[in-house]
């Protein structure tokens, strides 16, 4: 998309939503389903880098990347290169039933990165809440255990199996019961006392597959966990023989400032779990595991369209240039990130508070009278949306910052900005 240098973005020229994003409103809401949700009435026409244009012309500067997903930006000129390259050689085969270059490539890809020395298998899905039911799957096969534990907090996704690992609103398992049976939930950033006791008292130790968690909650909040917590994770499953399982759909791929937010706290999990922004906006995701986990036999899970030949040409050159640059600067932007939220948190009149997060993987709370308030927050959410700048949500209020990769020093200064002048506009109400 080639923005005029006139047209500084953010640029709003109509009434949100303008006269054609009301049009296609109402077509959505003839025939798109109702359990969709829509925080503000964008309708999206293109979008480059951290920008995105609406079907009015108007552009706002893009802090949800796709809820964490276009990890390169959207439209970046090397992935839409490789991707059309390979829709000109081959759309479709199924790599669960054929072989094809991309898929053996990006599996050889991940097999390195993921933490750890020893040798790794990989399986594709089309998401991140297909990851998480291979992941479960997968868990129950080797080690022949029928009980899970997972966290308070945690969001997997809205597939049966990962719905039922999840805690962190009851909208999403309200209605859809009997769930996976066999899960039992913690309070994130436990101590091991806590886990012991759930042992003793309900979850016998020896009847446990896996530990499913993020290393930093998402949905949740983007809550950060102790230092020692993921180690102490590490040690329980050493000792019980049970897996753990990382969840690093929202953290991985370079949006901490390391490929996998596990890094940051030395630990190796015996099963990673995928997506968002491994493909940069195409339906990826994947588990790797280490090889000896990984053992079950052919026909026991498979994807017609995991690990397509596209997808997986467009996760190779995304996986380049995060390695190349890209993670760098999710540090970088970080630590200016972070020290905007900060500076910010301190303004007693603007209502936030515990700035928090690592590497553009980040969030503040909205407070009201010294407590933290969603009405507070969505209020905030909307004031940024009418100035241009697009921002979501997390946890009971959270704000959630989560831009492309490819942020530039200049977009992040005017994101703060504009979070500042929407704070105040709310205050002021």
């Amino acid at each position: 998309m080639h923005t005029p240098a006139h047209r500084q973005v953010p640029h709003i020229t109509t009434p949100l939503p303008g006269p054609l994003a009301k049009a296609w409103i109402e077509r959505d809401e003839a025939v798109v389903s109702s359990s969709y949700t829509r925080v503000y009435p964008l309708v999206c026409a293109r979008g480059s880098g951290c920008t995105i244009e609406d079907v009015d012309g108007n552009l706002f500067l893009d802090f949800t990347s796709g809820i964490a997903v276009t990890a390169t930006g959207h439209a970046h000129p090397e992935v839409v290169a490789a991707i059309a390259d390979q829709a000109t050689k081959l759309l479709h085969m199924s790599g669960t039933d054929f072989y094809y270059g991309p898929e053996i490539e990006l599996a050889e890809r991940l097999a390195k990165l993921a933490p750890g020395a020893g040798p790794k298998k990989v399986f594709f899905c089309n998401s991140g809440a297909e990851a998480v039911e291979a992941a479960l799957k997968l868990a129950r096969y080797r080690t022949g255990r029928p009980r899970v534990v997972s966290f308070y907090g945690a969001f997997h996704g809205r597939t049966y199996g990962a719905m039922s690992l999840g805690g962190s609103k009851s909208i999403h398992q309200r209605g859809f019961g009997p769930l996976v049976g066999g899960v039992h939930r913690v309070h994130f950033d436990c101590t091991r006392a806590e886990l012991d006791e759930q042992f003793a008292t309900c979850c016998p130790a020896d009847e446990v597959a896996a530990i499913f968690v993020e290393p930093i909650q998402g949905e949740g909040g983007y809550r950060m966990p102790s230092v020692g917590f993921l180690p102490m994770l590490r040690d329980v499953c050493d000792k019980h023989g049970i897996l753990l399982v990382a969840d690093e759909i929202q953290s991985g791929v370079g949006r901490t400032g390391r490929m996998f937010a596990c890094e940051h706290f030395g630990v190796v999990p015996d099963i990673v779990c995928l997506a968002k922004g491994i493909a940069s906006g195409l339906p990826l995701g994947a588990i790797v595991a280490k090889a000896d986990v990984m053992t079950w036999p052919p026909g026991s899970h498979a994807s017609t369209f995991g690990g397509n030949p596209v997808c997986c040409r467009a996760a190779l050159a995304t996986l380049d240039l995060v390695e190349r640059e890209y993670m760098s600067n999710a540090v970088e932007r970080g630590r200016q990130l972070a020290a905007g939220l900060q500076r910010l948190s301190k303004v007693a009149d603007l209502g936030l508070a515990h700035p928090r997060g690592l590497g553009l993987m980040q969030a503040v709370d909205a407070t009201l009278a010294g407590h933290v308030d969603q009405g507070r927050r969505d209020a905030i959410i909307q004031a940024a949306f009418r100035h241009g700048l697009l921002l979501l949500g997390c946890g009971p209020a959270g704000l959630r910052i989560c831009p492309s990769l490819c942020v530039t020093a200049e977009e992040t200064e005017t994101m703060l900005r504009l979070l500042e002048q929407a704070c105040r506009e709310v205050a002021a109400r």
